[in-house]
């Protein structure tokens, strides 16, 4: 089962006619995760053609509005819709108030559970886990509390290798479990078949990390040690990283840096500052540390 990305929003606070704020689709492993929720949101998944049923956890990386403003939009629609399945929303302490405060002012009315999930560590930690994903938080610094988002594939079970299994009766179907978990097999007169050779291996567990917005951060490096694909905010170019600093972002060449040194296979830069025209030079700039380094594009879906 393939891994999925979609790009639905990529520019910073102000939408543009070609472009919306942060938020992005994660399909992995047959199920749909949201990640910010910026203004538009549910207007760049009606283009993508996602299902909205689908979608039963949403990650926010903080209160700012380019990144949460479409949130209360995007639940009242799943209302319309008939939606009765809970819906689970990661966020920073506040979430819930401010959801709440504007349900209840609008009296807008769910027929479905919300679960929220308020998050508050300065350390990472696993948030969700169920039998073949886990998800984890990456402390930020930014100018408010912020936390980016860890995905990660379980390890995948082996597969049977037909051809080997029926030389041997006594293998049954009951047995297949245990040799997709590793387990030899052993036979009656207790000789010993090697599972490498019942089984063969698996298509490698794959990992995504979103990290937005932050300044140059080090102390991500272990958390996103080796992932497959990377998405670092990258607002301006080094020439203003005094700026960058000020303003709790980070420029491209130090998401290029953190790139390097994390030893992705893959680089996505993002939320750009509108002052650019040319988003090209954010990948010339990064390119010169990380050479995979890739702009995203509206609505694209990478696979990962």
């Amino acid at each position: 089962m393939s891994t999925y990305l979609t790009i639905l929003g990529f520019n910073s606070a102000i939408p543009t006619i070609n472009t919306s704020p942060t938020a992005q689709l994660l399909e992995m492993e047959e199920r749909c995760f949201l990640i910010d929720c910026g203004e538009g949101t549910q207007v760049q998944l009606r283009k993508a053609k996602a299902r909205f049923s689908k979608i039963n956890h949403i990650f926010i990386s903080h209160l700012h509005g380019d990144h949460c403003f479409g949130l209360p939009g995007l639940i009242a629609s799943f209302r319309l819709l008939g939606r009765e399945t809970p819906l689970h929303v990661y966020g920073p302490k506040g979430i819930k108030k401010m959801l709440e405060t504007i349900f209840s002012i609008t009296e807008t009315h769910r027929g479905f559970e919300l679960v929220y999930h308020e998050l508050g560590k300065d350390y990472s930690e696993k948030i969700y886990e169920d039998n073949r994903v886990e998800v984890f938080t990456i402390p930020l610094d930014h100018r408010i509390y912020c936390n980016g988002y860890l995905f990660k594939e379980k390890p995948k079970e082996r597969h049977i290798n037909m051809e080997e299994v029926s030389k041997y009766s006594e293998i049954e179907t009951c047995d297949y479990h245990n040799l997709k978990a590793g387990k030899d097999f052993v036979l009656s007169d207790g000789y010993v078949l090697k599972n490498e050779i019942l089984t063969t291996t698996p298509a490698p567990s794959v990992s995504y990390a979103f990290c937005s917005d932050t300044r140059y951060l080090e102390s991500v490096i272990p958390i996103i040690k080796n992932v497959t694909v990377l998405y670092h905010e990258s607002t301006f170019l080094h020439d203003l990283k005094e700026m960058a600093d000020y303003t709790g972002h980070a420029t491209a060449l130090e998401a290029a840096t953190i790139a390097k040194k994390a030893e992705v296979g893959k680089l996505i830069l993002g939320h750009f500052s509108n002052r650019y025209g040319d988003l090209t030079v954010f990948t010339d700039e990064a390119r010169t540390v990380f050479p995979n380094s890739y702009l995203p594009k509206a609505l694209e879906c990478v696979k990962i």
